[in-house]
């Protein structure tokens, strides 16, 4: 329920009115083009959008991307004659493949598409508020828009945080949610993530006839998902996370797999808890070796203290409560939060089933959100 016009900055409450009535149709044009992580034509169309999108007065640029092979990010600064500077983080990119493409749905309050939580709706809010704040150039001396194309498949290092050590503040637009108690809720805390890649390797041989002479390597990674996961532990000191996801061994029915692979997803309130459940992995198990090692290991963030001040003027503005929250996905927020401790994620639409096909936005969240963003957007500008 959008609160009372009288409650909230009418300057604020217009220039959100003015993001949500426009919001919807472009949306609907992001989630026509079927983006997958790593698909070049899908990136470079989502981009031509965008830079649509944006204020007439940003200048942009295409960076490489921290995944080699991937398209070029983008980058729009936009100048302005105050004194402070804000990026405004997002990812164009998807899970969901071409097959499984298809166009923004209605379905009630709900819009239905591929990306619509994760991100695209909150790439759309974002351009929204970049298109709003610079009508005043006044209120800033930079606005990035930083928008990646690799953020659901990176696995390599984020080489963008040296370029933007200076700013004073970063505000991701993954998608939001609601406090326990219905408030607008944000994100300022998330849990690091890592993968845990383990590579088996034993020796074939026939199923029928020898089978006792094969050194399973299925078997082996059975009893190392077994094992390793039995260190999942969400209500301790960590909040450590240990899932086996992904397993993949043999080519036929009659034949021992001689080698395979294990994918565990571990998440942690610090990225240190990774160590030990590495070092679990066995590097010989009845014939069987194993090699393990870590990729994608993304930073936890928690930008608690810096933030609480900042949250309640937001919450002045639009005249009803923004509450930090936690979450245990993980977002390039995390990259910037160590170097900007002005960080805010979650200011994206609300919604839900990320990365499934029923993946969807609330549409009566577009102004409510937009809202948010840009209290918070205006406060970390006034410092």
């Amino acid at each position: 329920m959008n609160p009372p016009p009288s409650s909230i900055d009418p300057v604020l409450g217009s220039a959100a009115v003015a993001i949500a009535t426009r919001a919807e149709r472009e949306l609907e044009a992001l989630v026509a083009v079927s983006s997958p992580s790593g698909d070049l034509a899908g990136a470079e169309e989502a981009i031509a959008v965008c830079c649509a999108l944006l204020p007439t007065e940003a200048r942009v640029e295409r960076i490489s991307s921290s995944t080699a092979g991937s398209a070029e990010d983008l980058l729009a600064t936009i100048p302005g004659a105050g004194a402070r500077r804000l990026m405004l983080l997002g990812h164009i990119d998807t899970v969901i493949g071409h097959r499984a493409h298809v166009p923004l749905r209605r379905d009630g309050d709900r819009l239905r598409g591929p990306g619509t939580a994760d991100m695209k709706g909150g790439v759309v809010i974002a351009l929204g508020v970049a298109r709003e704040l610079a009508r005043d150039p006044e209120l800033f001396g930079e606005i990035a828009i930083l928008l990646v194309t690799d953020e659901e498949w990176r696995t390599q290092e984020f080489v963008h945080v040296s370029r933007f050590l200076s700013y004073d503040a970063c505000l991701c637009f993954e998608a939001g949610q609601l406090g326990s108690g219905g408030e607008e809720g944000v994100i300022v805390r998330r849990k690091a993530a890592g993968t845990l890649r383990v590579a088996a390797r034993g020796r074939a041989s026939h199923s029928g006839s020898a089978p006792d002479q094969g050194r399973n390597a299925l078997l082996g990674l059975a009893r190392v998902a077994i094992d390793v996961a039995a260190r999942h532990d969400p209500g301790g000191p960590q909040r450590l996370t240990v899932v086996p996801t992904v397993v993949r061994s043999g080519d036929a029915f009659n034949v021992v797999p001689d080698v395979g692979e294990l994918i565990f997803d571990l998440r942690a309130d610090d990225a240190n808890a990774f160590a030990p459940v590495r070092g679990a992995i066995p590097s010989e198990l009845e014939g069987v070796g194993f090699e393990a090692r870590m990729e994608r290991v993304w930073p936890a963030m928690d930008s608690r203290d810096s933030t609480g001040e900042l949250l309640a003027r937001a919450s002045a503005r639009i005249g009803r409560p923004i509450v930090a929250q936690s979450r245990g996905g993980a977002s390039d927020a995390s990259h910037f939060a160590s170097t900007i401790p002005l960080t805010v994620d979650g200011l994206g639409p609300r919604g839900g089933g990320a990365h499934t096909p029923e993946e969807f936005v609330l549409a009566s969240s577009l102004r409510q959100r937009a809202e948010v963003a840009l209290a918070v957007a205006l406060e970390a500008l006034e410092g």
